[in-house]
């Protein structure tokens, strides 16, 4: 019997359809992604101001038991004091550690994320995301204990990727700073928790969440905060009591935010904030928001997240990962003219940062080298010559200070280690496992009056490391 078309071809297509079915089912849950594991995630929806949204509204603060801490010291910021990573305080610190490591004053649960604390005054300022409730929650702690003195939070939504809120709060005077995974800029009472004001710089400046949230901290200068939107106004300053806008800079081609802070430094007897966005590097007045200068010879790949290092003589090192390695810039003044030039680079293989940002101390940098897992504390010269490297003791993509002589470094599996500051060689003093089964712990760690704060994905503890009782 003759057979028609349609009878040929509906049984061949439906067998085409079952081989691609089989295809997909065999081939189901075995991909996998070769994207390199960021701070934050697998990616985030793009997010960009429609102009047509209120920021949203503070939900009121919560006081609660706790009490300020009598003990002196602060870590006001990122970075710390002088923006630079290293604690002045003057507070010797124990070179040796008992059998059990460094005494554990106290330990708190938070919400997934990767943001680190400031301390001043003490208390200890964190900005957390509480899931149950889809809000931003800024949170203070008494130094001492541990123990809740406020909690404030907005509504906002935020999708798990690797933890959510990821940045260092900016605390100065009776104002603490925060800047949220989506860019909700807000300024709290010390004191009290009350919102004194907030910015959301998606919905004002059509600024664009970069991907794996925000990673940007805020900078306070005297009676300024200063941000960098990068999108209508690249940076901007605003009152910090008032939240009203003080100047903004022009906006610089199709420039995106990323995951760096803005760096403060002065050259020339003028001050100014060097910033890293995903096309270039800005220099801007801190007076007027001027543009200074601008290059394209530095652009980070995929996720640019070390703010760059002040060498204070007019030279910038800058570094970033996923096969970007680093690069020495300098500052040229010339009758107001400015202008900027390369001086060295590095190879990946000799240099590269993920995460987090170098140290400049003494005459050298040093940072963890995170180019092939091979994630080793590396000593530098300022020619880019490696003088040591810290052999098999191997640190992640964890973060690290100087304080009182020492290297302080914290590992992915929450291993704390220090050593000796030095150019001479790599010299380690004590090693503790200070978080159990640590998950990413990647945060920023704060010191004040001897005493260390860090975490991982969802637990933040506050250790002993003063010499003596």
């Amino acid at each position: 019997m003759k057979r028609g078309n349609a009878d040929i071809l509906l049984p061949s297509a439906l067998g085409a359809l079952g081989c691609a079915a089989l295809v997909l089912w065999l081939t189901a849950g075995r991909f996998v992604s070769l994207q390199p594991r960021l701070p934050g995630g697998d990616g985030v929806p793009e997010t960009t101001g429609s102009g047509d949204e209120a920021p949203p509204e503070p939900t009121g603060a919560v006081p609660l038991d706790g009490q300020p801490s009598a003990l002196p010291g602060s870590w006001p910021w990122f970075r710390g004091t002088a923006f630079d990573g290293i604690a002045r305080e003057g507070v010797s610190l124990a070179r040796q550690w008992p059998a059990g490591g460094p005494e554990i004053l106290w330990n708190i649960e938070l919400g997934p994320g990767h943001a680190g604390a400031a301390v001043d005054r003490g208390r200890v300022f964190v900005l957390d995301y509480d899931p149950a409730v889809l809000a931003d929650t800024m949170r203070c702690f008494s130094l001492d204990d541990g123990r809740e003195i406020w909690r404030n939070s907005y509504p906002v939504e935020v999708v798990e990727n690797h933890g959510m809120s990821r940045t260092v709060p900016a605390v100065s005077g009776d104002c603490v700073v925060s800047f949220g995974p989506k860019c909700h800029v807000a300024c709290w009472n010390v004191e009290t928790g009350d919102c004194l004001w907030l910015i959301d710089l998606v919905q004002k400046y059509g600024a664009k969440v970069p991907n794996w949230y925000a990673g940007q901290c805020p900078i306070i200068d005297a009676d300024r905060v200063i941000l960098a939107p990068c999108a209508k106004a690249c940076l901007i300053a605003v009152d910090l009591e008032s939240g009203n806008v003080v100047w903004e800079s022009e906006k610089v081609s199709n420039w995106e935010m990323t995951h760096v802070s803005i760096l403060p430094m002065t050259f020339a007897g003028r001050k100014s904030y060097v910033y890293c966005g995903s096309g270039g590097v800005v220099g801007v007045d801190a007076e007027d928001g001027k543009i200074l200068w601008q290059t394209i010879d530095w652009v980070g790949n995929m996720a640019t997240c070390p703010t760059p290092v002040d060498i204070h003589d007019g030279r910038i090192f800058f570094s970033s990962g996923y096969g970007a390695g680093a690069k020495m810039m300098r500052l040229n003044e010339n009758a107001g003219s400015w202008s900027i030039e390369t001086l060295l680079e590095t190879k990946p293989k000799q240099f590269e940062s993920e995460q987090h940002t170098p140290l400049f101390f003494d005459g050298h940098v040093y940072g963890v080298r995170t180019k092939s897992g091979g994630e080793q504390l590396v000593c530098m010269d300022l020619d880019g010559n490696e003088i040591w490297n810290s052999g098999r003791d191997k640190f992640g993509r964890g973060p690290y200070m100087i304080a009182d002589g020492l290297l302080i470094l914290l590992d992915d599996t929450g291993q704390l280690t220090i050593a000796e500051a030095t150019a001479e060689a790599y010299r380690p003093l004590a090693q503790a496992q200070v978080i159990d089964h640590a998950h990413d712990a990647w945060a920023p760690m704060a010191l004040a009056g001897g005493r260390l704060i860090l975490r991982d994905l969802t637990r933040m503890k506050c250790l002993n490391l003063a010499a003596g009782p």
